[in-house]
């Protein structure tokens, strides 16, 4: 039985009944089984896409069963979706290979869920059906792999070119993207370490610490990570540190810091001298801002465990900068979280705003007069970026707008994210 395969279900069989999340299953498989580059490769197509395409694959199966798939083991399921997923969308896996390996998987099961299987998978390769082609919110969505709300929502939001032209983006394999350690290296030396090593990196044109390399996926064995000479960050996500523009000696507050990404970033651009609060609700959490602090050789950090709605209460009036990196519905970094997609709904994203507005409302207490206060989200959500930013200035005339900005994934090319950037006049 072909163990990458064998393992590309158990992962998706968690992911999807379990609720487990993609990235830290993937990993999980990946140190247990030691695949070697190419099988490694291919188990984490086999997972990532399938996960990805989601209901489209369930929508294809369905065509070649006639009970519900609700009713079927969902062990078999996970089996059928990564069968049916290298069918349709792998092309240059042979079908018999597939059908023969989900069979054998199937086995281990029972013999009559490997016949099920085995007739599901040859009834597709006889007669594979397709997405229907129109503009229709459900056509897209099958095509697109995103949920039918989605497409439905942004649709109106965006109208129906934008919309394709995101879920495209968002169905690209993002670069992974390191931030340059300034306290350790330049991005000159970092980058031709990295060329050495016969890494595919270039600069980023957004940010000056930025780096995009385009030949590696996963940059756990990466010397330069570990020894702290860099970060894992989007470009897109080192604008807030920018936009607050923190300097040396001031007093920051970085409101929803975990894991610590932006923070340490702060830290960096402050040269390690001042004092960063950084607060996070869930312990657990703050344990990875420590942790990647001292990997980063960062000293100025303090982390609290509270909640973020609490810090005007608990600083007021003294901090000279404060960032919100404000939880939100994550919808602008689809191209990274295969499983978030299929993971949200509306209901969920219309009570976000009430909890950004408190939090910023909270935080705004806490800053100095003359202070600068900046607003970040990785969602491209109107009603969670400008609407939130609308709503916090029309109760508190105090503060001034100096400029909001978005980034869209098919436009910048990087995640989609927003900020915004106040001042406090008085």
């Amino acid at each position: 039985m072909d163990k990458v395969r064998a393992s590309a279900v158990k992962a998706v069989f968690e992911v999807k009944e379990r609720n487990a999340y993609s990235n830290i299953v993937l990993a999980e498989q990946l140190r247990n089984n030691k695949f070697n580059d190419l099988d490694r490769r291919f188990f984490t197509e086999l997972v990532y896409g399938t996960i990805k395409v989601g209901d489209s694959i369930d929508w294809i199966i369905s065509k070649y069963v006639k009970r519900s798939l609700k009713k079927i083991d969902p062990k078999i399921l996970a089996i059928l979706r990564i069968g049916i997923y290298q069918l349709f969308f792998l092309s240059k896996i042979p079908q018999h290979a597939a059908v023969n390996e989900s069979v054998e998987i199937a086995k281990k099961i029972n013999v009559g869920a490997s016949k099920f299987v085995n007739a599901v998978m040859r009834s597709a390769i006889r007669e594979p059906v397709k997405f229907p082609e129109d503009d229709s919110a459900e056509s897209i969505s099958l095509r697109m792999f995103h949920p039918n709300w989605l497409i439905k929502h942004w649709i109106e939001e965006f109208g129906i070119e934008e919309t394709k032209l995101i879920c495209a983006a968002d169905n690209e394999d993002p670069p992974l993207t390191l931030r340059t350690n300034f306290l350790k290296i330049s991005r000159e030396e970092l980058l031709e370490r990295l060329k050495k090593q016969g890494i595919n990196a270039e600069p980023s044109k957004l940010a000056d610490e930025g780096i995009i390399c385009k030949n590696i996926k996963s940059p756990d064995n990466l010397k330069e990570l570990q020894e702290g000479y860099c970060q894992v960050q989007d470009e897109s996500s080192m604008l807030p540190a920018h936009e607050l523009n923190p300097k040396a000696g001031e007093f920051v507050i970085d409101c929803c810091a975990a894991p610590g990404g932006k923070t340490t970033h702060i830290a960096e651009l402050m040269k390690n001298d001042g004092k960063i609060i950084a607060v996070d609700i869930h312990k657990h959490k703050i344990e990875q801002i420590k942790s990647n602090a001292a990997r980063l050789g960062i000293k100025i950090i303090e982390t609290k465990k509270m909640d973020a709605r609490e810090i005007g209460e608990r600083f007021f009036n003294k901090a000279d900068k404060i960032l919100i990196d404000a939880p939100c519905s994550g919808l602008g970094v689809l191209r990274r979280k295969a499983d978030l997609r299929w993971n949200k709904n509306l209901e969920e994203i219309k009570k976000l705003p009430k909890l950004q507005i408190e939090i910023l409302k909270s935080a705004s207490r806490a800053l100095k007069i003359g202070g600068m206060m900046v607003y970040s989200t990785c969602t491209i959500e109107k009603a969670e970026n400008e609407k939130v930013i609308d709503e916090f200035l029309s109760f508190n005339k105090n503060f001034k707008l100096k400029r909001m900005k978005t980034l869209m994934p098919h436009i910048d090319k990087t995640d989609g994210f927003f900020t915004a950037k106040l001042i406090r006049e008085e």
